[in-house]
């Protein structure tokens, strides 16, 4: 009688089918998985607009597929760069600077905004470190635009009496005062001029001497040709009898002696008038 192989009995194939059939379902668990890793890995790096991910749709019964592909120029990438801001430094007066060029200078719109809005009521930046101080400016942001913080400073020999007013300190009164005094010099030589005015003492100028310049006057003092009447004016000579003795030396000395220092030597200056009269710019004798 031939012998049954008990290898071929229903109970073992239904065994080998079993673990088979558990195979695949681990399988397939595992397979969904790291489709939805993947899918996770995908959705975190979206700012990363080099790579697009493309999920081709599968049935049911198969193993989804993800496909990694550079597109450099598909939509999905030119919108991620188009959202990125490319941030840019060029010179700028943080005065005048408009609300786009905030933003190409890295600032958000928001704190773009909050900047104009902050000199829409009157504020003002009158030096780089006043920008810092700003809220919305991070100190890594100010540390590498000050360099390119660009705001004019005021020249008094061209300035009306509101921009001296805004200069810190000053007001009204010795804003009035620095135009009359500019008028009496026929223009201001030196920035320390300032301080011949009443009560415009050292600590009022150290508070805006790096606020402004000055340019040469219009014209330099005819010192040599002013007639005495006009002499007289001048802030340094002051009276009748100092402008008389001007003249009165131009008359009497030979022309290559006429000098601040002459005059000072002659005893027509003081001392401290002379010192202030040599600063100035003066016209040359003819």
């Amino acid at each position: 009688m031939e012998k049954k192989n008990p290898g071929n009995s229903p109970t073992t194939v239904f065994k080998v089918g079993a673990i088979a059939l558990a195979f695949l379902i681990i399988g397939y668990q595992s397979a969904l998985f790291v489709h939805r890793a993947a899918e996770l890995h995908i959705a975190a790096a979206r700012d990363k607009p080099d790579t697009v991910y493309i999920v081709y749709k599968t049935p049911v019964d198969t193993v989804p597929d993800v496909v990694r592909r550079n597109v450099p120029h598909s939509a999905p990438v030119q919108h991620a760069r188009n959202r990125t801001r490319r941030v840019e430094s060029f010179r700028f007066n943080p005065n005048t600077v408009s609300v786009e060029d905030l933003m190409r200078l890295g600032f958000s719109e928001k704190q773009a905004q909050s900047i104009d809005n902050y000199r829409a009521r009157g504020g003002r930046f009158r030096r780089p470190s006043d920008f810092a101080k700003s809220y919305v400016v991070a100190d890594s942001v100010f540390e590498r635009l000050k360099p390119y913080i660009d705001i004019p400073k005021l020249d008094i020999n061209l300035a009306d009496s509101a921009a001296f007013d805004a200069l810190p300190g000053i007001g009204p009164y010795f804003a009035a005062k620095m135009v009359e005094y500019r008028a009496r010099l026929g223009g201001y030589s030196y920035k320390e001029q300032l301080m011949d005015i009443y009560h415009f003492d050292k600590e009022k100028y150290d508070g805006l001497s790096d606020l402004i310049i000055c340019s040469k006057p219009s014209r330099p003092f005819r010192l040599w040709q002013m007639p005495e009447d006009s002499l007289r004016l001048h802030p340094y000579i002051k009276n009748h009898h100092t402008a008389h003795s001007i003249v009165l030396f131009r008359e009497n000395s030979p022309r290559e002696e006429w000098t601040v220092e002459a005059l000072a030597g002659a005893g027509i200056l003081p001392e401290e008038d002379a010192a202030r009269l040599a600063r100035c710019i003066i016209a040359a004798p003819f």
